[in-house]
């Protein structure tokens, strides 16, 4: 039986070495890469425990097939920390104006039901800029192991926002949207803001 191939996002650290250089060619003529950006990354208080060694510059990009991405990483091992986003459940995806400028990871503290998976979908499409929001599990690759494992892999949450207005903007837009979320009883916690600095591909 042939495995199952899952579409997402990958973060890589971009460090401006030999490395960094190599993988960001390579994924600009990677069929598997749709799109690739040069972003910051703005890790919450609640995560940067489990990851110390988190970067502050990533290659963020959107992959159609994991098993070729999770090849790539593990021969471009680095000490800071790499992550792999795969999206199991698409929420929704929408036309919206703008082009894509941030994308926020979230992740639940408590077992998601179905009831509140709808709930999290119907209080996230009402943020109009909101193109994509998607929900999956979380893998990060790192040199250097962490003191402390991270438990809610398997229950993140990423929107892909498109807006004209700053990146601080947007993030208080999307603080607002999580509080909504919360306000629904479903505990969604940050755990990285992405600022698309340049789209790359």
């Amino acid at each position: 039986m042939s495995e199952t191939c899952l579409d997402g996002y990958a973060c890589i650290p971009y460090t401006h070495d030999h490395k960094s250089i190599e993988i960001k060619d390579s994924w600009q003529i990677s069929k598997n890469v749709e799109n690739m950006y040069f972003v910051t990354a703005t890790f919450s208080q609640d995560s940067k425990p489990y990851f110390p060694t988190h970067a502050n510059h990533y290659l963020l990009v959107k992959f159609t097939n994991d098993t070729k991405i999770v090849k790539e990483l593990e021969k471009h091992q680095h000490d800071k920390t790499s992550f792999i986003f795969n999206m199991n459940s698409e929420f929704f995806e929408r036309e919206v104006d703008g082009a894509m400028n941030f994308v926020s990871v979230y992740y639940l503290e408590y077992s998601k039901s179905d009831d509140d998976m709808s709930d999290l979908a119907s209080v996230v499409s009402k943020n109009e800029r909101v193109k994509k929001a998607s929900s999956g599990s979380m893998t990060a690759y790192s040199s250097a192991p962490p003191k402390f494992t991270f438990p809610y892999s398997n229950s993140i949450v990423v929107l892909e926002v498109s807006s004209q207005k700053s990146h601080q903007s947007v993030n208080k837009y999307c603080e607002q949207t999580r509080r909504n979320v919360c306000r629904k009883g479903i505990t969604m916690i940050n755990l990285v803001g992405l600022s698309v600095l340049e789209k790359l591909k």
